[in-house]
């Protein structure tokens, strides 16, 4: 039989569905591309916002339209919380956040009995981590390792932590198995990727700190590129820049998450730190990695955020000079404290505030990568695009070059002018 994937949200869901497609090769199937008519397709839904449900909401629809005979299964957050909906909507298999083996069996016995199924567990109380195949199945250039599930933080805006329950970690030595697997087969960069790996290892006999399964993962695989998903600030100290400064494959890009550059606003939040340890962060990573790019994600517009609540955040996000930004508008989620918090605010002052967020962003993006012109760098080479390979250097920088069977190759390039998203570049030898 074919299968088609479609992936909402994260890099953990995009690592379960590569896994999950895995296991439908090794059971004898064929994956199919999700424009293509199929036996069956697997939607694995986001719910870190009421935007994401709704575009969860819009994809089974429209998959059911255009494929009424198909069996279509749906996982993900989404479903783990809203299994009802989702089943009204004309999912035939319904499963929740985690089992993603199970959840595949579940597929393959649908598509031979017709018979409706669902299954879901209560995700508050998971407790181990489940080991599932990691690398895609084509294009051998950039593979996520997932080492770390679940979430305690419970930030007041969240729904996550109901959904994929409390943190559990991949053992070490199978993170690192996996990270060996993945460069034997081809791959060139390793990202790693959790709902929150921040916390990795807390749940691990001596729980023992990120940066110590970091530190492995680096150096059993020399000959690859190791990428770090998102950070908490809290973790980045100054014994964590010094063991990482020591790692040649580490990436010199770090996402570390913020949410807000005001202090009244991560109290409300629930955030686990204010504006001066995050800086302290910020700085500490630019210390030790010159150049570096720090990247962050920003919700404005946040239940009560005053004019000058917002103003604060812009020059806060302006003294961290960040290289790259993700701004969200607020989106209510029901379930969470956020939802019935007092001072909600309406749409136009929403878009107002992304807007003027975005255009800082979008500033400093371009400072950072003007400073980058005229220097050197490594580049992953991916894709042909608007008459370019295009790739990522290990800052994240996108760079355009010219040249012939560049796919999966690490060329140096000379960078010679900013260019889209990204900065033109000219491949040297």
């Amino acid at each position: 039989m074919k299968f088609a994937c479609y992936t909402l949200g994260c890099k953990t869901n995009q690592y379960e569905t590569q896994a999950m497609e895995q296991l439908l090769v090794r059971a004898g199937h064929e994956i199919g591309r999700w424009d293509q008519l199929c036996d069956g397709y697997i939607i694995n839904t986001c719910s870190v916002t009421a935007v994401a449900d709704k575009k969860n909401r819009a994809v089974i629809r429209r998959c059911r339209k255009q494929n009424p005979e198909a069996i279509i299964a749906v996982c993900g957050c989404y479903s783990q919380h809203a299994p009802d909906i989702v089943a009204e909507l004309g999912a035939d298999v319904v499963g929740g956040s985690a089992q993603r083996e199970q959840f595949v069996q579940m597929l393959l016995e649908t598509a031979q009995t017709r018979q409706k199924q669902r299954h879901l567990d209560n995700a508050l109380r998971r407790r181990e981590f489940e080991v599932l195949p990691a690398g895609g199945l084509s294009e051998r250039t950039r593979a996520m390792l997932k080492v770390q599930d679940g979430c305690v933080n419970f930030c007041s805006y969240c729904i996550i932590p109901y959904t994929r329950g409390p943190v559990r970690s991949a053992p070490l030595e199978t993170a690192v198995a996996q990270a060996r697997e993945l460069a034997r087969q081809g791959y060139r960069e390793i990202v790693i990727t959790g709902i929150e790996i921040a916390s990795w290892g807390v749940d691990l006999p001596g729980k023992p700190g990120p940066e110590t399964l970091f530190d492995a993962i680096c150096r059993a695989v020399p000959q690859c590129r190791v990428r770090l998903g998102s950070l908490e600030p809290r973790i980045v100290t100054r014994a964590f820049c010094e063991k990482m400064a020591e790692l040649p494959n580490l990436c010199p890009q770090f996402h570390l998450s913020m949410q807000s550059g005001c202090d009244t606003v991560l109290v409300r939040m629930k955030r686990k730190y204010d504006t001066a340890r995050y800086y302290e962060s910020v700085a500490l990573l630019k210390e030790f990695f010159p150049g570096c790019a720090v990247t962050t994600d920003m919700i404005v517009a946040f239940p009560g955020e005053t004019q000058e609540e917002f103003a604060e955040s812009l020059a806060f996000i302006q003294k961290c000079g960040f290289a790259d930004m993700h701004i969200f508008p607020y989106s209510r989620r029901p379930g969470t404290p956020a939802d019935k918090m007092p001072g909600q605010h309406d749409n136009d002052t929403k878009e107002r505030r992304s807007r003027a967020a975005i255009a800082v962003a979008r500033q400093m993006s371009l400072a950072y990568r003007e400073d980058l012109v005229g220097t050197e760098t490594e580049v992953l080479f991916e894709e042909e695009e608007k008459g370019y390979f295009t790739g990522h250097a290990p800052n994240y920088v996108k760079v355009y070059a010219k040249g012939e069977d560049l796919h999966n190759r690490v060329r140096n390039v000379r960078l010679t002018e900013v260019y889209e998203d990204g900065i033109l570049g000219e491949v040297a030898g």
